[in-house]
Parts: C-alpha cells; structure tokens; sequence
C-alpha cells in the first residue's frame, strides 16, 4: 500500500484523540536583554492566565514584547524572572523540548531535504514513537489538512500556503498541550493569509488546542481570536474579547491601533446618568454616551467614532462656514462598496467610511457637508499619551 493511500485510511479511523486543553499562567514574567545603561526591559512584570482551549492573540507594534514573551513560553529565551505555569507544573527552567508545546515559526523553518511526510513525522521520530503509530498519526494530520497527495513532495515544490500547512501539521502532529504561532502568515499574500486564518482558527476549535498567535496586524488579530492581549512598551495595556477591544478601548493607544479612529474633544462632562452613561456636550450637542470608567476622572477626556459610524450627506444650508456638525470635505475616495472621506471640523478633521454609496450622493471635495453619528456607537475615553 502506498503512503498516500495509507494517509486516506488513516483519516477515516480514529486512531487519534483530541488534543487535551490546558492552562497557561504567567505570573510576573519579565525579561532584560543586557546590563547597566545598555540594560533593555522587553517584557515587564506581565501577569497574563490563557483559559483552556482558548485562542488567544498577541497584538502589538514593533519592539513592544509580544515575541520575546512568546519565545519565553516557547523555552527560546529563559525569563529574568517570574513563572510560566502550564496545569499548574512551572516550565520556566525546561529547554523547549521538554515543554509539551508546539510552534509555527513566520520562516515555516521546514528541513529542506526532507519530504512533506518525513518533516511531519520529525517529531514523532524524536519521541521515537513506534513506526506504526507514526504513520497512522501523520496521516491523520496529513488528511485533516489536505495535504495527503503532497506528501511525497519537497519543500521548495510546494506553494507558500502548501509551506504553512505543513508547518502547522508538523507542530501538531506530537499532539501539544500549547501551540505557539510566530506571525506565520506574514509571509503570504493578502488573499491567501485571509484564507489561511480562517483555516487555522477552524482546525483550532475542531482540535481544542490552547493556542497562542503573536501578530501585529489587526484584522489578524480580530478575526481569528477569543481574546486579544494589546501590548505597548513591554507591558499588556488591555485583555479583552474582540468586540471589547474595538468597541470599549481603555484608552486612546489601543484605540488608534486596533482599527481607525476619530477623536473628538469633549467640551463639558457631567457626571454619570442613572442609565450608566455620562452627559457630555460636543460639537455644540448634548449627547449622552457610554464610557470608560476612567474617563470622569480624566482631565482631558475624548470621544472615540469610529469611521464606519459616521452618516455623511450634502449640506442643506447655503453657509460657506464650518461649525457644529457641518465641515468641509478635503478629499474623497471611491473604493466601490464605500466611500471615503476626509472632512474638516471645528474640532479637526473626521474621517468617515459611508459603506454602498450612491453615486450622485457623493459630496465633491470643497464643498460642505453635513455629518452625524449615533451616540449609541461613541465611546468616551481618556486621553492617555
């Protein structure tokens, strides 16, 4: 019987179990690269529990944590201090082959002359696992990501989606308590990282696997999470579900880097209404929003409005001056399914995403507009730094 076909049969039977879902602890975890004025802080005193089964992403820009913590769960880098607890056991002093962890690295990081089959089965063969269970747990893996007719292949004969697949096939075959991804689809097209996200969140729910992803694309970050960790300068500025990072940010950092952003100065605030929302005046309206609890103590408070809530339409006056809710368009993009626009206010500039416009409703650059939102869709935040 040929390998392939052997791989078909295999993905038939259930000769392999689910992954079991643990949890990941870190508990004050840091990490410094170097000594006295050359000293570096990469990660700061983080505190962090990942639920079992959970997808949990690590978002952030350059230089803010999110990798070398990763590598400190992964075994790559050893902490300054703190523990990483997995059920509970401390892995912070085990070399990563002890761990019961798997990794996706961004480079793929397949061995080059070995088949698609025999880089899968790499791990297995560490384990020195016997030669029956093997095949059948590299054929299940190789069937469950569609890689069964590739098997006999080479790396450099496959496509760079083909490359990730097997990648991630590779890192689960030994059956990881952890899966760790190191932005692995920063390497493929747009259109194919779309694809490719949409079939590893899947496969990590089908499996239960606790997963971990460290990327600094946002819509990566959205799409494929439970939970979303925003990191700015070695420290974790907000845990929360996806909707809640985007809808409810604590701040104005996590605001402008998950998504776009409008922000607005408040002119009065007062205090909190019996509905739990705040009374606030703003382009010479009362409105009353939702806040952040910080943002009544705040000394400079904002309101958040995103793009898409914003309602654009030709001005019905005949004024030539911008004030309350009419500003002056500055520029207009036509992208088809929306339109784009930039418009001047009393309080800055707004941009304004308006989704399946009429054409002959466009409003031309230079001439005014009215705008509007809906309070329901505003956020009042604190203006941090």
């Amino acid at each position: 019987m040929s390998k392939t076909s052997q791989y078909s049969a295999a993905s038939n039977g259930s000769s392999t179990e689910e992954s079991e879902s643990s949890r990941l602890e870190l508990i004050n975890l840091s990490k410094e690269f170097g000594q006295g004025s050359e000293r570096v802080i990469a990660v700061d005193n983080i505190n962090l529990s990942i639920h079992p089964g959970e997808f949990l992403t690590l978002l952030g820009p350059s230089g803010c944590g999110k990798t070398t913590t990763l590598r400190m769960i992964a075994g790559f880098e050893r902490p300054s201090s703190g523990e990483i607890l997995l059920d509970d056991q401390d892995m912070s002093k085990l070399t990563p082959d002890r761990r019961p962890m798997g990794m996706v690295f961004q480079s793929y990081a397949l061995f080059p002359h070995m088949s698609v089959y025999e880089n899968v089965a790499f791990g297995l063969k560490i384990k020195k696992l016997p030669a029956k269970q093997i095949e059948q747990e590299v054929g299940f893996v190789l069937a469950t990501m569609s890689l069964q007719f590739l098997a006999n292949r080479a790396p450099h004969q496959l496509s760079g989606g083909q490359q990730q697949r097997v990648a991630l096939a590779r890192a689960m075959v030994t059956r990881p308590k952890v899966l760790l991804f190191d932005e692995p689809l920063s390497n493929l097209d747009a259109k194919l990282r779309a694809q490719m996200r949409i079939e590893i969140r899947q496969l990590q729910q089908r499996l239960g696997i606790t997963s971990i992803f460290v990327t600094h694309d946002q819509d990566e970050a959205m799409s494929i999470s439970d939970r979303i960790v925003v990191m700015r300068n070695a420290q974790i500025e907000q845990v929360g579900a996806p909707a809640e990072i985007y809808l409810h940010p604590k701040g104005i950092f996590v605001a402008d880097f998950v998504g776009r952003s409008n922000f607005l100065a408040v002119d009065k605030v007062h205090a909190k209404k019996k509905s739990g929302k705040v009374a606030i005046r703003v382009l010479g309206k009362d409105l009353e929003v939702e806040a952040h609890e910080s943002a009544l103590q705040a000394s400079a408070p904002v309101l958040l409005i995103r793009p898409e809530s914003i309602r654009v339409s030709k001005s019905k006056s005949e004024a030539t001056t911008i004030s309350g809710t009419d500003g002056r368009v500055l520029n207009v993009v036509f992208y088809g399914e929306h339109v784009e626009y930039s418009i001047e206010t009393e309080k800055g500039n707004l941009v304004a995403v308006v989704s399946d416009p009429k054409y002959d409703e466009i409003v031309p650059i230079g001439q005014m507009a009215e705008f509007s939102f809906d309070q329901e869709r505003a956020w009042l935040l604190p203006a941090d730094a």
